[in-house]
């Protein structure tokens, strides 16, 4: 795993203590094969789970005062489902820094999604003790900014562009890359068009009221292609 000055230059946070962060990335295989009490993340991560969760609720609560329960609900579980995690644990690189056993590292584990939503949310219990919530909430907001926009709409059940990002990597480490094309309409009405590109190809194009919007509606029209080609 060697040094995490760079793990935590992309976290943009700096530990006080490091053995925190080391524990949030050890992963209990480690425990079950030398049979013997090493602590692991499970701990740092039952504590990240429910910051992410106070976290996101509190966020959906204060932005979105015109939705009850329900459609609350359904956003946060979007938000914190395990792909999502993972995706964001690949995002960071935490996989490179995992700690595990022999056979888990076999197996394939530094790109398992278990494993790297499990360490994502360990750090984030990591990061919690080591500089209150402050700190994580932060870097929650930071991360999930970066996943969803500014929260300006309730995150939809249907993630597009999340699905065509685990279908590419399936067969490639590289993720799909969106582009604006173009913006065009006066200030009030603006339409926003952007292109969905893999490996240098242009996968298809999105229109929008929003840059979001577009692009969602481009990883869409990537996966109709991909699922046509595949006789879906």
């Amino acid at each position: 795993m060697g040094d995490l000055t760079a793990l935590q230059d992309r976290l943009g946070y700096r530990f006080r203590n490091v053995a925190l962060l080391r524990l949030a990335l050890t992963h209990p295989s480690v425990a079950h094969e030398q049979e013997k009490s090493i602590h692991h993340n499970q701990r740092l991560e039952f504590l990240g789970d429910s910051v992410l969760g106070l976290v996101l609720t509190s966020e959906l609560y204060d932005k979105f005062p015109a939705f009850g329960e329900g459609p609350l609900t359904k956003a946060r579980a979007e938000m914190v489902n395990r792909k999502t995690l993972a995706a964001q644990a690949l995002r960071l690189g935490l996989g490179e820094h995992l700690i595990l056993s022999r056979g888990e590292e076999t197996s394939g584990g530094r790109t398992r999604v278990s494993a790297l939503a499990d360490a994502y949310e360990a750090v984030l219990g990591a990061l919690y003790l080591d500089g209150r919530f402050d700190a994580v909430r932060e870097f929650i907001l930071r991360c999930f900014q970066d996943a969803f926009g500014e929260l300006d709409a309730i995150p939809s059940l249907q993630n597009p562009k999340g699905e065509l990002q685990e279908i590419l990597q399936a067969g490639s480490n590289e993720a799909p890359q969106y582009h604006l094309a173009s913006v065009t309409g006066p200030d009030h009405d603006r339409m926003f068009e952007c292109t969905v590109v893999h490996n240098g190809l242009e996968l298809a194009r999105g229109r929008g009221k929003s840059k979001k919007a577009a692009e969602s509606e481009a990883a869409e029209a990537a996966l109709e292609k991909l699922r046509a080609g595949k006789g879906e």
